[in-house]
C-alpha cells in the first residue's frame, strides 16, 4: 500500500508549481524573442496647455450624421456643393447630403480610407492606410497616386491636406507598422513616422520631415507658408516652414498635448483645430523610460495592452500654437475617439474611427 503525500508535502508540491509557473512567466515576459525593439523615452510631464486659460466648452450636445450607413468615419470631407463625404471602415467613401442624410456609395478604394481633401479640381484625395495616396474623381473612379517613397513603401498612409497651390501634403504614420499594429508602433517609439509633399504637376515626391512618432493630422496654413504634422505617439505637434526665411525648418508647434492628437485642420483663417482620440495612458508613461519594461508589455496578448478610453476631447489653436478654445465630454457618452475635425460655415465636424456615425455641433464663439 503506497503512503499518502502529508499535507505539508501537498503544500511544498504545489508551492514548487506555483513557483515554477510564475518563473516560466518571468522568463517569458523578459526573454521570449520580439520583432519588436522598444526605445527607452521620457514623457514630459503633465502641464497646461500653451496659450491663455483656452475657454472650455460643451461638447455633450453634439448632433449624430451617417448613422446606419456604415462604421469607422475616420474623417469628413465637404464638396462645393455642401455634400459631406466619409470613408468607412470597409473600404468605402460614403457620400451625404448636407444633414447627412440620403447616403450613397460615392467610392469603394478596396483598402482602409482616412484622411480625406478635395483638391480645386473637385476630385478628392485619399490617404488610404493600406493602398497609399488616392486621388477620386468626380465619377468615383479610383486611381493611385503613390504608394512608397525612395524605395520604402507606406505602410500606414494616415492624414493629407491640400494646400492653395494644389500641392498635396500628406503623412505615412509608420513605415514599419500597419493599421492593425499601431500600438506597438506608440510603444516601441522608433519614429519611423514621414511627413511628405506630392507635386500633383510632376508627380513628384519629397520628404519634409522624417523620424517621427507615429505622423498623424496635417494641416496647412491659410497663407501655405508652413503645414502642421501630429506627433502622436509624442503628445505633440510639428509645424515645418514652407515659405520665408524659415522655409526646410521644423519646430515644435506644440508640444505636452493632454492626449493623444490624431487629425487637425484649419479653418483658412485663424483657428487650427486639433482632435484628441484619447487621454493619455497612465500605463504607456509609466513604462516608457523602460525599455525593458515595453518589451514586455509587447509579450501580452494584444487584448491586454494599453487601450483608448472613451473620451470627446477637441482643442483650438491660433496661428501661433496657443490653446483658444478647448471641447470636451469627459463621460464619452455623446461622441468619442474623435480623429478628425472639420470647420465648415460655422459647424464643426467630427470623424471617429469606430464609431457608427459621425458628428456636428456649432464652432464655440470664442
Amino acid at each position: 500500500m503506497t503512503d499518502r503525500p502529508s499535507a505539508r508535502q501537498r503544500r511544498r508540491q504545489y508551492a514548487v508549481f506555483v513557483l515554477a509557473g510564475v518563473a516560466a512567466v518571468l522568463a517569458y515576459l523578459l526573454f521570449w524573442p520580439i520583432e519588436a525593439d522598444p526605445a527607452a523615452w521620457q514623457p514630459p510631464t503633465g502641464a497646461p496647455l500653451a496659450g491663455a486659460n483656452p475657454v472650455d466648452h460643451d461638447l455633450a450636445s453634439v448632433e449624430l450624421l451617417g448613422l446606419g450607413a456604415s462604421d469607422g468615419p475616420e474623417d469628413v470631407a465637404i464638396d462645393a456643393q455642401g455634400r459631406l463625404y466619409a470613408g468607412m471602415l470597409d473600404g468605402r467613401i460614403m457620400r451625404f447630403d448636407q444633414d447627412g442624410h440620403h447616403p450613397e456609395v460615392f467610392a469603394n478604394t478596396g483598402g482602409r480610407p482616412l484622411g480625406l481633401a478635395f483638391d480645386s479640381m473637385g476630385h478628392l484625395v485619399v490617404a488610404d492606410a493600406r493602398r497609399g495616396l488616392l486621388r477620386v474623381d468626380a465619377s468615383g473612379e479610383v486611381g493611385r497616386l503613390a504608394n512608397q517613397f525612395d524605395g520604402v513603401p507606406f505602410m500606414f498612409t494616415d492624414d493629407v491636406d491640400v494646400g492653395p497651390s494644389g500641392t498635396i501634403y500628406f503623412t505615412d504614420a509608420s513605415s514599419k507598422y500597419g493599421l492593425e499594429d499601431y500600438t506597438t508602433d506608440f510603444i516601441e517609439q522608433r519614429g519611423t513616422g514621414r511627413l511628405m509633399r506630392f507635386d500633383a504637376s510632376t508627380g513628384m515626391i519629397d520628404l519634409l520631415l522624417g523620424d517621427l512618432n507615429f505622423a498623424n493630422g496635417v494641416a496647412i496654413a491659410p497663407d501655405e507658408s508652413f503645414v502642421l504634422v501630429n506627433e502622436t505617439a509624442r503628445y505633440r505637434i510639428h509645424r515645418v516652414w514652407l515659405t520665408g526665411p524659415k522655409a526646410g525648418q521644423s519646430e515644435v508647434f506644440i508640444d505636452n498635448l493632454p492626449g493623444f492628437p490624431d487629425g487637425v485642420s484649419c479653418n483658412g483663417i485663424d483657428r487650427f483645430w486639433v482632435a484628441i482620440v484619447s487621454p493619455r495612458s497612465p500605463v504607456l508613461d509609466f513604462a516608457h523610460p523602460h525599455a525593458w519594461l515595453k518589451r514586455a508589455m509587447l509579450r501580452l496578448p494584444h487584448f491586454m495592452l494599453p487601450k483608448a478610453k472613451e473620451y470627446g476631447y477637441v482643442i483650438g489653436l491660433d496661428l501661433e500654437g496657443n490653446a483658444v478654445n478647448t471641447m470636451r465630454d469627459p463621460s464619452g457618452a455623446s461622441f468619442s475617439l474623435i480623429t478628425s475635425v472639420e470647420e465648415h460655415d460655422g459647424m464643426l465636424y467630427l470623424g471617429s474611427l469606430s464609431r457608427p456615425s459621425f458628428a456636428r455641433i456649432a464652432r464655440p464663439s470664442e
